[in-house]
This record gives structure tokens, C-alpha cells and sequence, in this order.
């Protein structure tokens, strides 16, 4: 169905008159002392039938006041994804720092973890989605499950403390699964890379070398971790490079 069958069809259910939308859009019109809120019978009845009309926002709120349905819904209906906005903000970065103050939608206000779920221990959080009774806020609507893979760093995990903290999320790439041997001009420019430790039966960040069939996991020298040597690639496997990092820096709130 097109936008306006669509609206008709919620309508419809809801067994409203296009006359008796336009009594109720007054009462939301009288309150916000603006007129662009009114709904007509003959605007409703238009709106429904010709595929090339559409409504002003103003009348989306209304008309989601009215049908119980939220604007992002509406705006959907006429292929208008306003969770992309996220997204495309993030793609296309300003150069002042800013507040970005994007709605946190209803369902994103909690987080469903599964019920064996170690927080303590690094591993891949796209390989247990599929298993959570709810998504984790909001975040599962942006993540690129496609070409990314995304990960927790455990909360005993401080093998690249201070760069990346316990209880951090990160996105892997997993076509960078190669560590470069090369002259780093600092430690933020070195790559990090998310590792699979079939010894340990755990993951953890960290910088690697590779080396006479050996993989080395290097830690931070501030961590307090020991670099942790792994024969490869029978004892760790290299998931991916490190492409992003979500993380506290500050404790919460007891």
C-alpha cells in the first residue's frame, strides 16, 4: 500500500471518520494556538487517495496524536527513516565539538543482556545478538552487522588500558586481519586488533606482532598486563583491526 492507503487502513481500524479526525485535530490545534495543526475532512480524504500528496509536519503530529502511532512511523510510511539522521551525522563529521541530541527512542532506554553474558570477559558481541531477549539500546538500529563485527572488552580486561577501557565497546573490521609491521610514530597511530585466544577460550584488544609462528600480544606499559605470547594460528586467531570505540571515561554514579 502507498502512504496514504496505509493511513486510511489505521483509520479505518480504528473506526474513524475523516470528519471525526478533523473535530479531534481541532482540539490539538485550539492547544497549540496554531492553525497548521487542523485537519480538513476534504485534506484527510485527499491526502488517502492521491499518491503525490503529502502532509506537512505539523499534520504528522497530529495525525500520530490522533492514530496512536509515533511521527518516526508516519515519516517512514513515506520513506523517510529519521533514525538514518544518526547515522548520516556521523558520516559527515563538523569541526566544532557539539552536543549531538538525537531522541533516545522508547525501546532504547534499557539493555537486554543474555543470561550468559560474562561482562568481565572481551568477547564478540555480534555473535550473541541473536541470542538476546531485547537489543541493546538503540545502538543495534546504526550497527553494520554486514561488514562489521562489534565487541565488549571485558571488565577485568586492561590489556590497552589506558587507550581503550574496560567495559568499551568496539567495531572490528575483519578484512583487516593482518597486522602491519611497520614504524608507528606514536601509540594511538599503531592499530589494534581484536583476538580471538582459543587457549584461554576469551578474546582481548590489544597491538600484535607476529613473529616465528608466534603471535604476540603486546599490552600497554601502563596496563600492568605482560605481553602474552600464542602459537599462531592454532592458539588465537585475529578477528579484525579495531575500527571504533565507544567507552566510559569516568565512573558512574553509585
Amino acid at each position: 500500500m502507498n502512504p496514504g492507503e496505509k493511513l486510511k487502513e489505521i483509520r479505518n481500524r480504528l473506526g474513524l471518520s475523516t470528519r471525526e479526525v478533523a473535530v479531534r485535530s481541532q482540539k490539538i490545534a485550539n492547544q497549540e494556538g496554531n492553525s497548521e495543526f487542523l485537519i480538513s475532512s476534504p485534506w484527510l480524504t485527499q491526502i488517502e487517495n492521491e499518491k503525490e500528496s503529502q502532509p506537512s509536519i505539523h499534520k504528522i503530529f497530529t495525525m500520530a496524536s490522533i492514530y496512536g502511532v509515533t511521527c518516526d512511523y508516519i515519516f517512514s510510511l513515506y520513506a523517510v527513516d529519521v533514525r538514518k539522521t544518526a547515522i548520516y551525522h556521523a558520516e559527515m563529521p563538523v569541526a566544532k565539538t557539539h552536543l549531538v541530541e538525537f531522541p533516545v527512542q522508547e525501546d532504547a532506554k534499557s539493555i537486554g543482556l543474555p543470561t550468559d553474558f560474562d561482562v568481565n570477559q572481551t568477547g564478540l558481541l555480534s555473535r550473541t545478538i541473536e541470542t538476546w531477549g531485547r537489543v541493546p539500546l538503540g545502538l543495534i538500529r546504526t550497527l553494520d552487522l554486514r561488514h562489521h563485527l562489534y565487541g565488549y572488552v571485558g571488565l577485568k580486561d586492561y590489556t590497552l588500558y589506558p587507550i581503550i577501557n574496560p567495559g568499551s565497546f568496539v567495531s572490528i573490521d575483519p578484512e583487516r586481519n593482518k597486522p602491519r609491521m611497520r614504524i608507528f610514530r606514536s601509540e594511538y597511530d599503531r592499530p589494534v586488533h581484536f583476538v580471538d585466544l582459543r587457549k584461554e577460550n576469551k578474546c582481548a584488544c590489544g597491538w600484535c606482532e607476529i613473529a616465528d609462528s608466534k603471535l604476540l600480544l603486546i599490552a600497554h606499559p601502563l596496563s600492568g598486563c605482560a605481553t602474552r605470547i600464542f602459537a599462531f594460528p592454532g592458539e588465537a586467531e585475529i578477528i579484525g583491526q579495531v575500527t571504533g570505540v565507544a567507552m566510559r571515561i569516568a565512573a558512574a554514579p553509585v
